[in-house]
């Protein structure tokens, strides 16, 4: 066993070696320029390219024409929002997000309303599950897009999409989904969930670094875009510069890889999920966040009073990786701040900076779990024993009544 054992596989999985073997060629033989439609080269790599569109646009029910290449969710979820934004700013000026989601999506949000545009954030419920009927109320007749992700990066909730879509088709309203933690864990389909954008990374399944993709419905109705990068007029004008063939065909690969192995990766890892979480909820105080059934299966997200979560991935350095939340507010973590998808759940601060984030990937083993496991709970328990608050809260449970009265 490789120690530390990797047990970050929301912020990135490893590139699958299968996908490796399928890049490789686009480096060295096939290196052309998928533009350049004059000879040879070019043909060979305009054709990987558009065989991944399919390949992809097959996994989520879409046409290959609807699959717009971008560096990854970020680029995608910036592109869909003030593009659709631009596009239908003479129709509404009225967008609507919930208080969960990505900093990729809430920043955006942030960025327009101090252009002129109006943002209703929704909350959510305690296993950060956002209301349909919430929704359905926020709409207004200046409203143009609804922005809900598919499943948390930090809880790994899964929200109603299926009936938020059925209020959007209601309501004439767009609706986007950010689905990074989503393809290859969770079956995708636009046309069955009314999604008209959707933003996807190859990196969360196993894919390269640097490489995603938008969705942009082409017809009933065909969605309209600004575009936010100017030269070239790549990927039908919506996003231009040289696309990078080799990180295209490996997030085809990886999506392949995934769809294939669907069914038993899932359960296996969903397993190793349920394990870990006994071993870690066996800590007296320890919860679970998230909703207890809708959720990634290879979600952990447990916090542990009066242990904090940096202290305790200090003290693990060398046996286990894991976070504290998002790798994209890490920055934020580190001036002492917390998760907003925790505070928006209902976590006290405290608490919230007592909480581990665990995302179980297919390299990950049941010896792994075990060992990581337990090296998690010593470490955790060592930590709390010498925690004041702990000393002061077990203190007082051992006074007499008597002396807490006085």
């Amino acid at each position: 066993m490789k120690l530390p054992v990797y047990m970050d596989n929301h912020s990135t999985t490893q590139v699958d070696p299968q996908v490796v073997d399928a890049m490789i060629p686009f480096f060295t033989q096939h290196f052309g320029n998928a533009a350049s439609r004059q000879h040879r080269f070019g043909w060979i790599a305009e054709a990987a390219v558009e065989n991944a569109r399919k390949l992809i646009a097959r996994e989520i029910n879409a046409d290959a024409k609807e699959i717009i290449f971008t560096s990854g969710a970020t680029e995608s979820n910036n592109l869909a929002l003030k593009g659709i934004a631009e596009a239908y700013s003479m129709k509404g000026k009225h967008l609507i997000t919930a208080n969960t989601e990505h900093r990729s999506v809430l920043d955006v949000c942030s960025a327009l309303e101090r252009s002129g545009f109006r943002i209703t954030c929704l909350t959510v419920d305690e296993f950060g599950m956002v209301s349909p009927q919430s929704v359905r109320e926020a709409i207004t007749d200046e409203t143009i897009l609804v922005s809900v992700m598919m499943a948390n990066n930090e809880i790994g909730t899964i929200a109603p999409l299926v009936e938020i879509g059925k209020v959007c088709l209601e309501r004439g309203i767009l609706l986007h989904t950010d689905a990074a933690q989503c393809i290859g864990k969770i079956p995708i389909d636009v046309r069955l969930l009314n999604i008209h954008s959707m933003s996807l990374s190859a990196h969360k399944v196993y894919g390269p670094k640097g490489i995603g993709a938008l969705y942009v419905r082409s017809k009933n109705p065909r969605v309209k875009i600004i575009q936010q990068m100017d030269g070239g007029g790549h990927e039908h004008g919506l996003r231009s510069g040289t696309l990078n063939v080799p990180a295209i065909v490996g997030f085809a690969e990886a999506v392949r890889l995934a769809s294939e192995h669907y069914g038993v990766e899932s359960a296996r890892i969903a397993a190793l999920r349920d394990r870990l979480e006994e071993i870690l909820l066996s800590i007296e105080g320890a919860r679970r966040n998230g909703h207890p059934a809708k959720r990634l299966y290879n979600n952990v997200n447990i916090t542990i009073p009066y242990v904090h979560a940096a202290d305790l991935m200090t003290a693990l350095k060398d046996d286990a990786a894991f976070s504290s939340g998002s790798a994209c507010s890490s920055a934020d973590l580190e001036e002492n701040k917390v998760s907003h998808v925790l505070s928006a759940i209902g976590l006290e601060d405290e608490l919230a900076r007592c909480t581990i984030r665990i995302g179980l990937g297919r390299f990950n083993t049941e010896e792994e779990v075990e060992y990581a496991g337990k090296k998690i709970v010593t470490a955790a328990l060592r930590l709390r024993d010498v925690s004041p608050q702990y000393q002061l809260m077990t203190k007082k449970k051992s006074l007499p009544v008597t002396a807490l009265t006085h």
